[in-house]
């Protein structure tokens, strides 16, 4: 029987979760290759049935990637957001959050994700995600005293999106160019200082 490397069972089998649940993250992050229970134990240095003690199938750890990685990024922008002193810059600080995601490695999580999860599984958790996210920016517009906060909120995300598109292509932009030109578009409005 494998040592417990933890205080108590419940500690040991949370360790042992995320293990399995980073070393996933991070062969999607970095791989085109469809995710395999083997391979994520070799990620994670831990024998596949240690795997199979956790995750039943290849779906099953997908599944847990899926309710993982949305409650994290959610909580970078809202961090991002909260630690602002004013609407603009809560605005602001939503704008760079996501810019920042949509220019990492989780992007590459995001896409591996959307290729390898049905659509119905994911379904929930990104409408879960949406609205989570769009609390904290509407709130934030209002505050600003835009009359239309959700309306508003629906045309950032898709700029910040159309940008973020060309983050990935050949010859595309930086994220710094893409935020210089947000900032440009919505300085003013935010009433941002200009730098």
């Amino acid at each position: 029987m494998p040592r417990i490397q933890a205080p108590t069972v419940a500690e040991h089998r949370q360790r042992q979760i995320r293990l399995i649940l980073d070393a996933a993250r991070s062969l999607l992050a970095s791989s085109a290759q469809p995710l395999s229970l083997a391979a994520v134990g070799r990620e994670a240095e831990l024998p596949r049935s240690t795997v199979y003690q956790y995750f039943a199938s290849r779906d099953d750890l997908l599944s847990a990637v899926v309710a993982d990685v949305f409650p994290d990024w959610s909580r970078q922008v809202r961090e991002q957001v909260e630690a602002a002193l004013s609407p603009g810059e809560r605005v602001w600080a939503y704008i760079v959050a996501n810019v920042k995601l949509f220019a990492s490695s989780e992007q590459a999580v995001a896409r591996a994700l959307a290729d390898a999860v049905d659509p119905r599984v994911l379904k929930g958790p990104m409408e879960a995600f949406h609205a989570e996210l769009q609390a904290p920016l509407q709130a934030a517009l209002a505050d600003l005293g835009e009359p239309h906060p959700t309306a508003t909120a629906e045309l950032v995300d898709t700029l910040i999106l159309q940008l973020s598109r060309n983050l990935d292509r050949p010859n595309g932009l930086e994220e710094t160019e893409a935020l210089a030109i947000l900032r440009r578009l919505l300085g003013g409005y935010l009433k941002l200082p200009t730098t």
